[in-house]
């Protein structure tokens, strides 16, 4: 692997090695990203064009890993747009070459998800599969992994936490299940000396980003909250997955809880969360935003939002800020959670205001 640089110092070069679990729509989006985004560097689109001199051309994806049996064995550039995935094409031209490989299957395929994902039937203990990953991620000389795993995958998030810790690889956990926000893994990551950064990835302009601005303007201007809710709707292997409501219950807390945690003063009557698979939208996700309350006098108002955007390019759009700022991160030889996580992800260590949560990322950049 790559040496850690010394705090305060720069590293020789300016290249980030990346490997990603679960070669879904989400992958996709971040693959064409780095491509479109090294063509069309002044395009319009990025949170942050630059970090510590990491831009989007920086980020090479060297290894993938998923169990659906139509990806493994391809090109990365030739599987994030094989079936199910059906998210926006918007890179002219893409080169990854590295290859999709198979991973531990687990939890990581619903019930729901067996009529379009073909999971591999290859059998190796869970010793064998952590071995195998593990001597990926060194020969790639990966410095960040990235975990898509479907809603749910609790067995799956904690292996590819694991391998990354023995790997001493970087970590971001862009699902639900809470593993860097938790006190106990934050601490394994610190004793492994790499960062991590998550849970649940908050998307550039999503459904609880908005939610949580109109909520903390509210709160913000004075005026009471009697009740609100949040409904979506997609059509993507995402929201296929999350109609077995038993995989959904970390995604409703995750997100109530980004909401909720602007108005601290009192308890939120709330109904937060995915709600139906309408599979002609494909990748595209809408949102009904509802809020009910008291202004001045006493006297009611209401507020009723509808957002329509594609979803995993949104979803993507954040997570290239993030694996740019854990590259920095290691390069500066800190390790543990990452407080830059408010910012990007629904379920941080600690929820703060989002104004708040952008300043923790300034002061991160900032430092020397």
């Amino acid at each position: 692997m790559h040496p850690v640089a010394r705090p305060g110092t720069r590293p020789k070069h300016r290249r980030i090695n990346v490997a990603v679990v679960g070669v879904g729509n989400c992958a996709s989006s971040l693959v064409q990203g780095i491509s479109y985004y090294t063509q069309e560097p002044g395009a319009p689109g990025l949170i942050h064009r630059s970090i510590a001199d990491y831009t989007a051309s920086s980020l090479h994806v060297r290894v993938a890993f998923d169990v659906n049996s139509s990806k493994i064995g391809k090109r990365i550039d030739e599987a994030i747009f094989a079936q199910p995935n059906c998210t926006a094409i918007f890179a002219k031209r893409i080169h990854c070459k590295g290859l999709v490989m198979p991973g531990p299957v687990l939890d990581g395929v619903s019930r729901r998800l067996e009529g379009s994902v073909r999971p591999h039937r290859l059998r190796k203990s869970l010793p064998a599969w952590r071995r195998f990953v593990i001597q990926q991620l060194l020969e790639n000389r990966v410095d960040i992994l990235v975990s898509y795993l479907p809603v749910g995958s609790q067995q799956a998030s904690v292996f590819y936490a694991e391998c990354a810790l023995q790997a001493r690889v970087a970590f971001a956990n862009a699902i639900p299940e809470f593993i860097c926000s938790t006190s106990s893994w934050s601490d394994k990551f610190r004793s492994a000396g790499v960062p991590c950064a998550g849970d649940d990835i908050k998307s550039q302009l999503g459904a609880t980003i908005l939610h949580r601005v109109i909520v903390d303007l509210i709160h913000q201007r004075g005026l009471t909250i009697d009740n609100t809710y949040q409904l979506n709707v997609g059509g993507n292997t995402d929201f296929q997955n999350m109609l077995d409501e038993e995989r959904t219950a970390s995604k409703r807390i995750s997100k109530t809880e980004a909401v909720t945690s602007m108005v601290p003063d009192y308890a939120l009557q709330t109904k937060i969360g995915p709600s139906e698979y309408i599979p002609h939208l494909r990748d595209n996700k809408i949102a009904h935003i509802e809020i009910r309350g008291r202004q001045f006098g006493g006297v009611p108002f209401s507020i009723d939002v509808k957002l329509s955007v594609e979803d995993s390019p949104n979803c993507a759009g954040a997570m290239i800020d993030v694996v740019r700022l854990l590259k920095v991160a290691k390069d500066r030889g800190m390790s543990g959670y990452q407080d830059f996580s408010a910012y990007y992800f629904k379920h941080p260590a600690l929820q703060v205001r989002d104004d708040d949560a952008r300043r923790l990322v300034t002061a991160f950049m900032d430092r020397t």
